[in-house]
């Protein structure tokens, strides 16, 4: 457990402060641990991050414990020991996991601790299987797929009634005049 200061000096507070800001845009947050990363390796991993508008910061872990705590967040301190950087994932969570998990694959070195996803902690493994999960861009596009689907079957039954009758009366016309 980290020992804390009777009096905290004012530019550790402006720092917590800071983080605090960067942190209270999200709900969604994926903790790793950074060690064995060349700068090349974290600028390429960030950039991936960036293109989803996730922000990957590092962070001191008791600035960051404080942080969680003044932000009313569950208990992550057991994720911020070691070396921690902290993917913040303002929209969609899972992308941010996605890619994480995605570049553990091809540089072994990066190391996913857990995440806090919407107020509920999960441990690496339950971070991974939602990292497999459809993003919610994904799922409210597979459910408009379905309810279009339903509504455009409706209307080729719709249509189908009128063309039927139509190519019934072409046919007894076609009999009528072909009986004449």
């Amino acid at each position: 457990m980290a020992i804390v200061a009777k009096k905290i000096q004012d530019s550790k507070i402006r720092a917590i402060g800071e983080l605090k800001e960067a942190l209270g845009v999200s709900k969604d947050f994926i903790f790793t641990d950074y060690r064995g990363l060349t700068v090349e390796q974290i600028s390429v991993l960030r950039r991936q991050l960036r293109a989803k508008e996730v922000h990957y910061k590092v962070v001191k872990n008791n600035f960051a414990r404080l942080a969680f705590e003044q932000l009313s967040a569950p208990d992550v301190s057991s994720y911020l020991i070691g070396p921690t950087a902290v993917a913040i994932a303002p929209k969609d969570s899972n992308e941010a996991a996605r890619i994480l998990f995605d570049f553990v694959k091809e540089t072994p070195a990066l190391k996913v601790k857990g995440a806090l996803v919407g107020g509920t902690v999960y441990d690496t493994v339950q971070t991974e299987a939602f990292s497999k999960l459809p993003g919610k861009l994904e799922l409210i596009s597979m459910l408009m797929s379905v309810m279009n689907g339903s509504a455009r079957n409706l209307a080729a039954a719709l249509n189908d009634i009128p063309a039927r009758l139509v190519r019934t009366i072409k046919a007894v016309a076609d009999q009528k005049g072909g009986a004449a």
